[in-house]
């Protein structure tokens, strides 16, 4: 038994540590919920019912690690699963909140930037090939946050998925709670698009595509792409790092890409950025079970049988 230092992530009876994050993260959904529905929610009675259902699945969650392999991943990547959905209802909840929130952002971004950097950016500087490479790195967002957790999961380092995957969620829901209690539009509803040369490239184009058909309103402030990314790839870089050296690029890419594309606005990417580095700090500092992992040049190695 390897000895380890520092605090453990440690169970809750039958429960794993994503379970009960997943529980609190409900609970103050629930709260919000509560709050905004007044009747005039559209579907937003059947908010109820989906939490409800959340709940279910993770009272289910430890059985299904119990139930062999298949029930094994389902037990430990549902919530990764569930995050789409959590995030759509953040929008159903705060499309009614205004741009109040936004004109506190705007003059924040002011003031740490000198301009408001989201606007201008992209308008001063409309390069084509600058525009190609940070949109690129914009699209690689899902890339990132599931291969790393996977990447570690195919190398046998399960216990490195599993608090990765618990790393990112926890980001994310600490986000989705920012989103739901001070929602902020961002820069690409408040402000017009910018129509030039950098925005009329294929990656470009892909992207408001994208957005058109899955973003939620009220989902600016800090910025949950670059947060979970940067989680994601630091993740990796500790646990895996040649794959960590694959991703960091795009999370770099991607941290510039959200202000240029006008995404968000700077302070968002900013915000994203040190609750990222936070999480990655506070993963360190507790010591998660597959620190204790032996490290294997070039990505590691099986995971042995227990």
């Amino acid at each position: 038994m390897v000895p380890r230092a520092g605090v453990a992530v440690r169970r809750l009876g039958p429960f794993a540590p994503v379970d009960v994050a997943t529980l609190l993260y409900l609970a103050a959904a629930t709260i919000a919920v509560l709050v905004s529905y007044r009747g005039n929610v559209p579907g937003g009675g059947w908010l109820f019912v989906a939490h409800g259902l959340v709940f279910a699945v993770v009272l289910l969650a430890p059985r299904a690690r119990e139930a062999g392999p298949v029930g094994r991943f389902c037990g430990d990547w549902y919530a990764m699963f569930l995050l789409p959905a959590l995030y759509g209802e953040i929008g159903v909840l705060t499309l009614d909140a205004g741009f109040q929130n936004d004109w506190w952002i705007q003059r924040l971004e002011v003031w740490v930037f000198g301009s408001e950097v989201s606007y201008n950016w992209i308008r001063e500087m409309p390069n084509v090939a600058l525009s190609w490479i940070l949109h690129v790195c914009y699209l690689a967002y899902y890339p990132i946050l599931w291969s790393s957790p996977f990447g570690l999961w195919l190398l046998g380092r399960r216990d490195a998925a599993r608090d990765t995957i618990f790393a990112v969620v926890v980001t994310f829901y600490l986000c989705y709670l920012a989103f739901l209690f001070f929602p902020v539009a961002g820069p690409r509803y408040a402000f017009d698009l910018a129509h030039n040369a950098a925005t009329n490239i294929a990656p470009a184009r892909w992207a408001q595509w994208l957005l058109d058909r899955g973003d939620s309103w009220g989902a600016a402030f800090p910025s949950s792409h670059v947060a979970a990314s940067v989680v994601a790839a630091g993740m990796a870089l500790r646990y895996c790092r040649p794959l960590g050296l694959v991703l960091l690029p795009l999370t770099v890419g991607l941290l510039l890409s959200v202000v240029y594309g006008q995404f968000h606005y700077g302070v968002d990417a900013l915000s994203g950025l040190v609750l990222g580095g936070a999480m990655l700090a506070t993963m360190r500092w507790i010591k998660a079970p597959a620190a204790a992992e032996p490290a294997v040049a070039g990505g590691g190695v099986l995971e042995a049988s227990r």
